[in-house]
C-alpha cells in the first residue's frame, strides 16, 4: 500500500513538472521593438534614424498601407532618441522635423551624418521621438487634425533633445516640427 501511495505522489509531481514546463514554453517574452503605425487613409513611406554606440544610422523605406502597423527595428531599443521622417504617397505631404539626416529615393541604410549632398544623398528633416529609454516604442502617424499638441525643439543643435514632455508617441501638432505638411 505504501509503495502505491509513493508512486501516486511521484506521478503527481512529474505531472506538475511537465505542466509547468509546458506553461513556461508557451510564455513568450514581451516584444521590444520600434514600431510605426499608419493611422491615416493613405499609403505612407517611412525612414528612421538612430545612434548606436558612436555611429548614426538612417534606414528606409518601409511602406505602410493605410491603418497598419509595422516593426521597423526589432529587439531592444539601443538609444533613447529616434528620428522619423514619413511621406504620404497618396495625398502628398510629409511628417518632418528639424533634425537633418541623409536619405535617398530608393531603399537605403546610411552610416553617418556627414555632408549628405556631397555623398549623393538627400538632406531630410526628421522629427525626434524621445522613448524615455524604454525597451519598446510605437509611433502613431495620424492626420494633422488628429495630432496632439507638443513642445517645439529648443534652439541650437538640431539633434539636441527637447524639454521633458509627456512622452507622446504621435508627431507634434500642426505648425510644429514633425507635422504632416502639404
Amino acid at each position: 500500500m505504501r509503495q502505491a501511495t509513493y508512486r501516486s505522489a511521484l506521478a503527481a509531481v512529474a505531472l506538475g513538472i511537465v505542466s509547468m514546463l509546458g506553461l513556461f514554453a508557451s510564455v513568450r517574452p514581451a516584444a521590444a521593438d520600434f514600431r510605426l503605425c499608419n493611422n491615416t487613409g493613405s499609403r505612407v513611406g517611412v525612414a528612421v534614424g538612430y545612434k548606436e554606440a558612436e555611429t548614426w544610422t538612417t534606414e528606409g523605406w518601409w511602406n505602410l498601407p493605410s491603418r497598419t502597423c509595422e516593426t521597423v527595428l526589432k529587439g531592444n531599443l539601443v538609444a533613447r532618441f529616434y528620428y522619423v521622417y514619413a511621406i504620404d504617397y497618396d495625398h502628398g505631404g510629409e511628417w518632418t522635423g528639424r533634425s537633418y539626416m541623409c536619405t535617398r529615393d530608393k531603399e537605403f541604410t546610411i552610416k553617418g551624418l556627414g555632408d549628405c549632398l556631397a555623398h549623393g544623398y538627400d538632406r531630410t528633416g526628421f522629427f525626434e521621438v524621445d522613448t524615455g529609454e524604454q525597451r519598446a516604442w510605437t509611433v502613431q502617424l495620424t492626420e494633422s487634425a488628429e495630432q496632439p499638441p507638443s513642445k517645439p525643439l529648443p534652439p541650437g543643435n538640431p539633434l539636441s533633445p527637447p524639454p521633458p514632455g509627456a512622452g507622446a508617441t504621435s508627431p507634434p501638432a500642426p505648425g510644429q516640427p514633425g507635422n504632416k505638411t502639404q
